[in-house]
């Protein structure tokens, strides 16, 4: 009670300063989709935070330098060697300082955790549609943040200064060194000249802990606000349309399971920090240039870049009279291939279809099979190209040389993308053309009725697609406890007839319904008059016909009324117990006193 009071008593002060309460209000009755697959950007945000807290505890005892000292810890096979101070302050970190090697190893995990929930949430945008009008900003956004984890992870990975992470920036400088005109003069911005150099480190350091972070805090806070202001995408369904939103409100619903999510984030990372080693710099020991970590392999994230890097033939050539070196074409211009592909994609499905059109709703991945099919042939070779970065490693475990391994990843990198993203399309063709879209098979009728429709790339299968494109389905489903109670729960799809009836209760509050055949969902939100009721209607479903009826069942009412007074009734009977537990307590100390 004391507690409400002073919430109240604060709320009204930032209010009368502020006038923040219109906004507030709006912001707690903002509905979100129920789907699981939207929680994959939730994971992510979840992620940025831990590594920003244990990243915080790990820069208070880091020496982000390369100056020569002598190791004294508890790490006895390395006391008393000469290392650098990074490398040093990494070991007693991990072994002298309490809780710095969970600290560590959490970091870590939760980068992993980081990139690959961006990872994931990308993918669930591109074969879902989600980057479509209105939506193209967020997507270049979601790349840029991408590109930023990426980098941020490999510059945070490095810095300890160990053989192995030596090992791997002497890739990216021979990389890097060897663009044409811009290499020399990018190394010496980012590794302060010829490699080893004694800049790099505190270069790495300050573009991981602050240039880094704070363009991804930018642009997580844009990416948020853009999705707050414009209308949240979601899945079509029975009840659901262009310009509705169902699921749950972001207060209580939505911010129950957020913060719930939160916690087991917080609790998988320290878990996987406590009982999964990760990155042990001990074993690796120092770094030294004139020696190199065999076996080596990068972190998951970066490991595509390594593998494209082994697996490409070393091709040099001159382009007016500059020698490009061969980490070029595999290095800077694959990469940067794949990048400018995910910025223009949206932009470029567009144009190819004119699809014109704002989307609130998104594709079933098989409504569109060439996206489909192109989405599955690119993870196909990412995947080749993973396998490729482990090459010495498979070799070891199937006792075979890593050149003949080297051999079968080339040809699958070449052979295997196409077949299977052909595969993807047919099957996503076959199945709305047999008639099994409710069943989810494929059945043997439609691959023959695709191959008579025209096959991949045909004037027919494009027509169908963009059409798809260019027109929004009109489907929609049942809603949740998010703004919108359901009486029923149909499996049916709304069709025509469509309406918004209204009526007054006894009370006098005005309520609402939407209404088509089977369907009555009602809005949870009582109303003191009816225009605020047929704006809340509108609000939810568009311009569709109101009528007036009359009162139904006060099921739903009541069920409401009920759960508002068992939440007062418990409030009150909390305040009294608090305030007589207060008064005990006090009653008691001035005895004793």
């Amino acid at each position: 009670m004391i507690t409400r009071w002073l919430l109240r008593r604060l709320a009204r002060t930032v209010d009368d300063r502020l006038r923040t309460a219109p906004v507030l209000r709006k912001a707690l009755t903002k509905v979100f989709p129920d789907h699981w697959s939207f929680m994959l950007g939730e994971i992510a945000l979840y992620s940025f935070v831990v590594l920003v807290l244990t990243g915080i505890f790990l820069t208070l005892f880091f020496e982000p330098s390369t100056a020569e000292t002598v190791y004294t810890g508890s790490y006895e096979p390395l006391d008393g060697s000469r290392t650098s101070a990074a490398y040093a302050s990494t070991v007693r970190l991990s072994f002298d300082i309490r809780a710095g090697l969970l600290m560590r190893q959490t970091h870590h995990w939760a980068a992993l955790l980081f990139v690959g929930a961006i990872v994931l949430h990308l993918l669930r945008i591109f074969f879902t549609g989600a980057f479509r009008k209105p939506r193209e900003i967020n997507w270049v956004i979601g790349v840029t943040m991408l590109a930023l984890a990426l980098f941020n992870g490999f510059t945070g990975y490095s810095i300890p200064d160990d053989l192995l992470s030596g090992t791997g920036l002497r890739i990216l400088y021979s990389v890097t060194q060897s663009i044409p005109l811009l290499g020399e003069w990018l190394v010496f911005l980012a590794f302060g000249g010829e490699f080893p150099t004694e800049q790099m480190v505190p270069r790495m350091f300050v573009a991981h802990v602050l240039l880094v972070p704070a363009v991804l805090t930018a642009l997580i806070a844009a990416h948020l606000g853009i999705l707050i202001r414009q209308k949240h995408s979601q899945f079509p369904g029975p009840g659901r349309t262009e310009n509705n939103v169902v699921g749950s409100r972001f207060w209580p619903s939505y911010t129950l399971r957020t913060l719930a999510l939160f916690a087991w984030v917080l609790a998988v990372t320290f878990a996987l920090g406590g009982l999964a080693q990760i990155n042990p710099v001990w074993i690796y020991g120092p770094f030294e240039p004139a020696q190199v970590t065999s076996p080596a392999q990068p972190d998951w994230y970066i490991a595509w870049g390594d593998g494209v890097l082994r697996l490409f033939p070393a091709v040099e050539f001159r382009v007016f009279g500059h020698l490009v070196p061969s980490p070029f074409l595999p290095g800077v211009l694959f990469g940067g291939l794949t990048f400018l592909g995910l910025y223009l994609w949206p932009f470029l499905e567009r144009r190819h279809c004119g699809a014109r059109l704002s989307h609130q709703l998104l594709d079933p991945p098989r409504d569109h099979p060439a996206r489909l099919g192109v989405g599955v042939g690119v993870l196909a070779l990412f995947t080749v190209l993973l396998a490729a970065a482990a090459d010495d490693i498979i070799a070891k475990i199937l006792k075979v040389p890593v050149l003949d391994v080297l051999s079968i990843l080339r040809v699958l990198a070449l052979a295997l993308p196409v077949p299977v993203g052909v595969v993807a399309y047919l099957v996503a063709r076959a199945l709305p053309a047999a008639g099994d879209r409710e069943r989810g098979e494929l059945s043997r009728a439609g691959v023959p009725q695709v191959r008579r429709s025209g096959g991949v790339g045909s004037r027919t299968d494009k027509a169908a697609t963009c059409e798809k494109l260019r027109s929004p389905p009109e489907t929609a489903q049942s809603a949740g406890d998010a703004g919108l109670d359901d009486e029923t729960r149909p499996a049916e799809t709304v069709g025509g007839g469509a309406r918004i009836e209204l009526w007054q209760e006894q009370s006098g509050v005005w309520r609402w319904r939407f209404r088509d055949g089977k369907i009555s969902l009602v809005g949870n939100q009582t109303h003191l008059s009816r225009p605020e009721a047929e704006q809340a209607a509108e609000t939810a479903y568009g311009n569709l016909p109101m009528l007036q009826v009359k009162a139904p069942g006060r099921l739903v009412t009541a069920a409401i009324g009920a759960a508002d007074r068992a939440g007062r009734a418990v409030g009150r009977t909390g305040g009294f117990l608090a305030l007589a537990v207060f008064s005990y307590w006090r009653n008691r100390r001035s005895r004793g006193g």
